[in-house]
C-alpha cells in the first residue's frame, strides 16, 4: 500500500468533508442529480475517448498509485554485481541456475547465458520499456481525460441548474433545488478532477518513470555482464543512474 497516496486522498476529501461539517448544513451539500451529472457524464466521456479496454485497463493501471511497491535500487544493484561475479568467476553459462525473482532481469540474464549478442540483448530489453511506457501513459492519459472533464461536467450541471431555476421563477419551492443543482455539481467536477484524478494521474506517471529507471538499470547490468566487466566497475556504473543520495546508500 502507498501510504502517501492514500494519505493524499484521505486527506483531501476529509478537509473538504471536515469544512461543509463545519458550516452546519451538510445536508445541503448532498445532490444526487448533481452526483449524477458529474460521475456518470465525467466516466461516459472516458468511454467516448477511449476504447472500452483502454478504460477499463486504465483502473487496473489506477491501483499502481495505491498499490505498487517501488523495487529497492540497492537490491537491484547487488543481484547485478553478484551475477557478474558469478559469470567472472565460473561463465555466462553458469548463471542459467542462479534463482532470479524479477521477470525482467531474468528474461535478460537467460539472453546473455545463450550466447546472445550484447547490442541485440540491449535492443530486445529496451522494447519492452517502449511498450511499459506506453502501457502506463494509456492509464494516464484516460486519469487525465477524467480529470479534465470532471469540472466540464460541473460547469454543464451548473447551466442545467441555472436554466431550471430561471424557467421557474414564478415557483419559490423550485428555486433551491435548481440552484443546488447549479452550484454542487461544479463542487463535485472541481473535487472530483483535484484530489482524485489529475493527482493519480501524476502519481501512475511517477511510478512509470521509477519502473523505467530501475528496467533501464537492468539493461545496463546485463549488458556490462555480456561484455564481461568487472564488478566493481559494473556497481559503479549502475549507481551512476541514481541520485548522490541513494548511491550512498548502496555503498
Amino acid at each position: 500500500m502507498d501510504i502517501a497516496t492514500l494519505i493524499g486522498i484521505v486527506g483531501g476529501f476529509g478537509l473538504i468533508v471536515a469544512t461543509i461539517f463545519m458550516g452546519g448544513n451538510a445536508a445541503g451539500f448532498v445532490d444526487p442529480p448533481s452526483a449524477v451529472v458529474v460521475f456518470g457524464g465525467t466516466f461516459a466521456s472516458a468511454f467516448i475517448m477511449f476504447p472500452m479496454g483502454v478504460v477499463l485497463k486504465a483502473f487496473k493501471v489506477a491501483l499502481k498509485g495505491f498499490f505498487a511497491k517501488p523495487q529497492d535500487p540497492k537490491a537491484i544493484i547487488d543481484q547485478i554485481v553478484a551475477l557478474s561475479e558469478t559469470a567472472r568467476k565460473e561463465s555466462l553459462v553458469a548463471l542459467e541456475k542462479v534463482a532470479i525473482d524479477d521477470a525482467y532481469l531474468k528474461k535478460g540474464v537467460i539472453l546473455v547465458a545463450d550466447g546472445t549478442d550484447g547490442d541485440l540483448v540491449r535492443s530486445i530489453m529496451e522494447i519492452e520499456i517502449d511498450f511499459m511506457k506506453k502501457r502506463h501513459f494509456q492509464g494516464q492519459a484516460v486519469m487525465k481525460g477524467m480529470g479534465t472533464m470532471a469540472p466540464a461536467f460541473g460547469m454543464i450541471g451548473t447551466l442545467i441548474g441555472l436554466v431550471n431555476m430561471l424557467s421557474n421563477l414564478s415557483d419559490p419551492d423550485a428555486i433551491g433545488p435548481a440552484m443546488a443543482v447549479a452550484l454542487l455539481t461544479t463542487l463535485y467536477g472541481a473535487v472530483l478532477a483535484n484530489v482524485m484524478f489529475l493527482p493519480l494521474a501524476k502519481k501512475l506517471e511517477e511510478r512509470s518513470f521509477e519502473e523505467s529507471l530501475y528496467m533501464e538499470i537492468m539493461v545496463e547490468g546485463v549488458v556490462s555482464i555480456q561484455k564481461g566487466e568487472h564488478p566493481s566497475i559494473v556497481k559503479e556504473k549502475l549507481q551512476a543512474f541514481l541520485s548522490p543520495a541513494m548511491r550512498d546508500s548502496t555503498d
